[in-house]
């Protein structure tokens, strides 16, 4: 059988088993932890022809910055790929600027330590239009950065930069007003269930390309290398089995750039990575509302383990996109650690997308400091509380998990007519709490070992002298002394006059050591609290 026909029946027999019905099984804590080892050891890192190098300059390509070396990656990819396989290479050192870049079977894109891929701001760049997934529905859009369609066997390594070049005026901007009417018409096409190949967008519609997109892939590698500024989500393994991300490292703020997202795969190990993003560190889907139910592929047997997540909306996250579900999810021997990292363990989903998050076990994880909760469960995600598909998560194992601070321990809030199930919390500690932990509609939630330790409320110093100001101007009113045409006292607000009535607090500004100015009407007003005001007008 010849490589090509051989790779295509090995391609579909792995979508085939993407594709099956998904067995709900609940699994113990035990049976979870087992099942996790399976999966590692059946996980294996795609493998190259050894001295088997094409270099991207033999093709014209100049590592200068300047230079469109678009010409040169695919040529040097073509090659490697009807060779047999092999690396992509270029010189250390260097800055290649290029357009999208395509893999093709038995290809790895090697980038040295010391040089970097920047990818063209040029948006026409990145046309014809491709099948991809956006926000959880398929599409024919802007190409990804670096893209993959059924193929198996590639990988991108090295220890090199991947530069996506977006920012506040280039892709980024997209997110705010512009792609709101192609977001629109993109959702409704998936609710007529218009056929993909005619839900064209592209050049006008503003949909922002992923940065890094095998799409229905086989043994995918991405190792060492170092991702910033991408114009959506960073990683996205799309309908793949056999994923391997280690020792990667993202850093990148723009809006909606998640970490890494598996979509609706398959057999994903993520490990040694490091997370610094805009959105979700690493959020794992499977399909947005009634297209994710059309395709109807889950992801399952995705593990995270030794990786660090700094700012983002989650650490792990299911959600929101996970119309056909998420099995089996795992996390370990992991660092959560920034007051800009909103959530650790992040569960969000409504009655409109569906679907169900199920098997998930997270152990040994230290969150130093995260922004509100440490444990997250949302069934009103973007504030939808009704449809017709209801969302569900159950079985769900926490065990030796540390938070050093946090707004809430554990932020637990399903819906009347879609309870969350079988929560089960061991050894564990939530310190420096500030609010107490919200728990709704949420059946056989266990507590073993769990110690809460709540911070003592203090008012704020501003809100000490609000209050002092109030009621000295109340006891004064009230002891009817006016004799004062003026009473001025000082506070870390500044002068304020006190003999007014005090609906507002007047404050009078000034050079230090310098007298308060005689006509209190010129001075600006600084607008009291609720509480405070209560005071007063009582």
């Amino acid at each position: 059988m010849c490589h090509t026909m051989r790779n295509l029946l090995f391609l579909r027999l792995a979508l085939l088993v993407l594709v099956l019905p998904a067995v709900s099984l609940a699994m113990t804590a035990e049976e979870g932890w087992e099942h996790a080892k399976t999966v590692i050891d059946r996980i294996k890192a795609p493998t190259f022809p050894i001295d088997a190098d094409r270099d991207i300059t033999d093709h014209g390509a100049v590592g200068d910055g300047i230079t469109d070396c678009t010409g040169a990656f695919k040529a040097a990819i073509a090659l490697a790929h009807s060779s047999g396989g092999g690396r992509v290479v270029m010189p250390p050192d260097g800055v290649f600027l290029t357009g999208p870049i395509v893999l093709l079977s038995d290809v790895n894109l090697h980038i040295p330590k010391t040089s970097t891929i920047r990818f063209k701001q040029d948006t026409a760049s990145y046309l014809p239009a491709v099948r991809t997934r956006w926000e959880g529905v398929e599409l024919m859009n802007y190409s990804p950065l670096i893209y993959a369609y059924r193929q198996e066997n590639i990988a991108i390594t090295g220890g090199g930069t991947l530069d996506g070049n977006a920012n506040a005026t280039v892709w980024w901007d997209w997110k705010y007003g512009p792609q709101d009417a192609g977001r629109a018409r993109l959702f409704q096409m998936a609710t007529d269930n218009v056929p993909v190949h005619q839900r064209i967008f592209g050049d006008g519609h503003f949909i922002r390309p992923n940065f890094i997109e095998p799409y229905r892939c086989q043994n995918v590698l991405i190792e060492d290398v170092r991702i910033i500024n991408s114009p959506m989500w960073v990683i996205h393994p799309t309908f793949c089995s056999n994923v391997w991300v280690r020792g990667v490292t993202v850093d990148s703020h723009g809006p909606n750039n998640d970490g890494c997202d598996p979509d609706s795969c398959k057999d994903v190990l993520i490990e040694n990575s490091s997370f610094d993003t805009g959105d979700d560190c690493v959020a794992v889907k499977s399909g947005r509302g009634d297209d994710g139910r059309r395709v109807n592929i889950p992801s399952v047997n995705v593990i995270m383990r030794n990786c660090t997540m700094k700012d983002g909306h989650g650490g792990l996250v299911a959600g929101s996109e996970i119309a056909a579900g998420v099995r089996n999810l795992y996390a370990e021997d992991c660092d959560w650690n920034s007051p800009n990292l909103r959530y650790g363990l992040r569960i969000k989903s409504n009655p409109l997308f569906g679907g169900v998050a199920e098997n998930i076990f997270v152990r040994n994880v230290r969150m130093k400091q995260v922004g509100r909760a440490a444990i997250r469960v949302n069934f009103k995600y973007e504030r939808v509380q009704n449809g017709p598909h209801m969302p569900s998560a159950s079985n769900i194992f926490v065990e030796n998990v540390t938070s050093e601070r946090s707004q809430y321990a554990l932020q637990l809030e399903a819906l009347s007519d879609a309870w969350a199930t079988d929560i089960s919390i061991s050894n564990s500690t939530f310190t420096n709490v500030q609010k107490p932990n919200v728990i709704e509609f949420i059946d056989g939630l266990e507590l073993e070992g769990v110690i809460f330790e709540y911070v003592p409320w203090r008012p704020s110093p501003g809100m000490v002298v609000m209050v002092l100001v109030a009621l000295f101007a109340i006891a004064l009113r009230m002891a009817g002394k006016k004799r004062h045409s003026q009473l001025i006292i000082k506070t870390p607000l500044g002068m304020v006059d006190l003999s007014h009535p005090i609906t507002s607090a007047k404050v009078i500004t000034g050079s230090k050591g310098s007298k308060p100015r005689p006509n209190p009407k010129s001075s600006p007003e600084v607008e009291m609290d609720e509480e405070t005001e209560s005071l007063v007008n009582d």
